[in-house]
């Protein structure tokens, strides 16, 4: 069985969106977290994988990191993980690669699953990055069909924006009708609540991704300890 090694739910975008791909593929896994505490999180996370970052599979003696490699690995062997037709496989790839190089403002952000923040003054580059996104899922609705981003099947695409979907849900930021949508399907799917409800009540607090949320915003609700 896969070993799939992942941090903090409540901050790890990058291994919510192997994980997220892996459980909606049906593909078994353990998971094994490993959370931010504790100093350097970079000198801990290397001593199981090779970037020293997450998340990281582990195929039997073999190891496979970065969620856009793990990605491709498994795609090797279930060929459902990105679309079946040639046009929406390529124009999938090609938004998962923009989503995985690009975006500065959303990658360099925690995930906080937990809190919601009102964002008074929109930066010019958020607000680019959100007007970006809501053309991209527009484009692939209307050129596929949907429900999803590439067609009517959850591909590796839906799995790489579904971390951004949670932020933007999260900074109470407006998309087009379409859009708001789509991403109220994305987080409607149970394994997306399923982590988001993990995150949520995970007892871990880290400074470092905390200001991060309040450099955006003013913080209105935190739905840690809520029961």
């Amino acid at each position: 069985m896969y070993q799939l090694f992942i941090a903090n739910k409540n901050y790890s975008s990058w291994s919510l969106r192997v994980w997220l791909l892996m459980k909606e593929m049906c593909i078994p896994f353990e998971e094994k977290m490993i959370t931010f505490e504790g100093g350097d999180s970079w000198k801990k996370f290397s001593s199981f994988s090779p970037s020293g970052k997450l998340p990281c599979l582990k195929d039997n003696n073999l190891l496979i990191w970065d969620s856009l490699s793990i990605t491709e690995y498994l795609a090797e062997k279930i060929s459902l993980i990105w679309p079946m037709n040639r046009s929406a496989r390529a124009w999938a790839r090609s938004i998962s690669a923009e989503m995985h190089s690009d975006f500065e403002f959303f990658n360099s952000k925690s995930l906080s699953c937990a809190t919601e923040v009102n964002t008074p003054v929109i930066p010019d580059n958020l607000s680019k990055a959100v007007t970006r996104i809501d053309d991209l899922v527009q484009e692939g609705l209307g050129n596929f069909g949907g429900p999803f981003l590439a067609g009517e099947k959850f591909t590796a695409a839906d799995a790489f924006y579904s971390p951004t979907i949670i932020k933007i849900n999260n900074y109470n930021l407006s998309v087009s009708t379409e859009t708001n949508q789509y991403f109220n399907k994305i987080l409607a799917l149970p394994n997306l609540k399923e982590w988001i409800g993990q995150a949520i009540q995970e007892p871990w607090k880290v400074s470092e991704y905390e200001e991060m949320e309040k450099d955006i915003g003013r913080i209105i609700r935190d739905k840690r300890g809520q029961g």
